[in-house]
């Protein structure tokens, strides 16, 4: 397919609220501002989500202002000792009022209470995630420090419209970055060391429409002594103009067409631990994947419900890049998930 590639800074929203040039691009060139939005803001989502792994143990954090809900959330997932533990704290309309930052690469974010507190800072070379949690594992706490570097030149960004009017979703994913620090869990010390570890970063703001289902599916690492990774999606609104389908190599962006995600089925069911298959329509991307752990949550609220399942193992298979060089990859550690929302 034909993909457009934003190459000139302006702003992410025209007079009406809908994405003034739908497509992709490499750097942060659209400007987001929430005065351009034209809906109330119980719609308007915000949120910064960090995940670190390096195939052994992995940490997500959370911070989102989602309008009527905020939503603080630390997982840690062993993935040698099959287990994970979330814990996702709830407050009610925050509306704004957290001041998630209009960029990714400036402002900080920090909420704090009685239990626990998560801030993302950004540092000299990188960026400091810091968190604590006095009740996380029963009765025990989790702790930890956490420093990125080694961001890389391009990353994937994508100005995705609803096809409903002033609805859209602003999203950009770095891959590759370095992990340094430690988290203190269950009464043990779990160290990131940046020769093994990698984080990407998502960062969204966007006016949801009520019911969705996404796939999202990422991975960081080395590939022969270069950064590599991927990040592979669908469901995130209308993609007509653009895919966020991407490889990373060095620090560099090659653009993928679509990718299916081959979830198995079993009695018509979802079979998340059976292994999956990725296939593409232009070829480029031909993956399978062993499932290690299923990282599952069913929240179900009346009118407002989530279902996930973040699903953590090894891709196997090949990638090519833009110049045409096919890459083979053979238990390469990541995720792929699918999320059923009513919100």
């Amino acid at each position: 397919m034909l993909q457009h590639e934003i190459t000139r800074r302006r702003p992410l929203l025209d007079s009406k609220g809908n994405i003034a040039e739908p497509g992709f691009a490499r750097r942060l060139l659209p400007v987001y501002s929430r005065k351009d939005i034209r809906a109330g803001a119980l719609r308007v989502k915000e949120w910064d989500y960090y995940l670190i792994n390096n195939g052994r143990f992995a940490l997500a954090l959370t911070v989102a202002d989602n309008g009527y809900m905020g939503l603080d959330s630390i997982s840690f997932i062993d993935l040698e000792n099959l287990w994970q533990q979330t814990s996702s704290p709830i407050s009610l309309l925050p509306l704004g009022r957290r001041h998630m930052p209009a960029s990714s690469a400036a402002g900080d974010v920090a909420v704090k209470s009685r239990d626990y507190s998560i801030s993302f800072r950004h540092i000299v070379g990188g960026r400091m995630l810091s968190f604590e949690m006095k009740s996380f594992s029963g009765s025990l706490p989790i702790s930890g420090e956490i420093s990125l570097s080694g961001e890389p030149e391009e990353s994937i960004v994508m100005c995705t419209p609803f096809r409903k009017g002033a609805h859209f979703y602003f999203n950009q994913k770095i891959n590759c970055m370095r992990a340094s620090g430690s988290v203190y869990v269950r009464g043990r010390h779990y160290s990131f060391d940046p020769a093994d570890s990698f984080a990407v970063l998502d960062w969204g703001r966007g006016v949801w429409t009520y019911s969705n289902t996404w796939y999202w599916g990422s991975a960081s690492g080395e590939l022969d002594g270069v950064p590599f990774g991927f990040n592979i999606g669908c469901g995130f609104g209308d993609t007509s103009a653009a895919t966020e389908n991407c490889l990373f190599y060095g620090g560099r962006l090659h653009k993928l067409s679509r990718v299916s995600f081959n979830i198995p089925r079993r009695a018509g069911e979802y079979s998340y631990m059976s292994p999956w298959t990725f296939t593409s329509d232009d070829g480029r991307f031909e993956m399978d994947f062993r499932p290690v752990l299923d990282r599952s949550a069913d929240m179900d609220v009346k009118l407002l419900r989530s279902e996930q399942h973040q699903v953590f193992g090894l891709f196997s298979g090949t990638a090519v890049l833009d110049n045409g060089v096919k890459l083979r990859l053979r238990d390469f550690p990541g995720f792929a998930e699918r999320v059923a929302n009513k919100w």
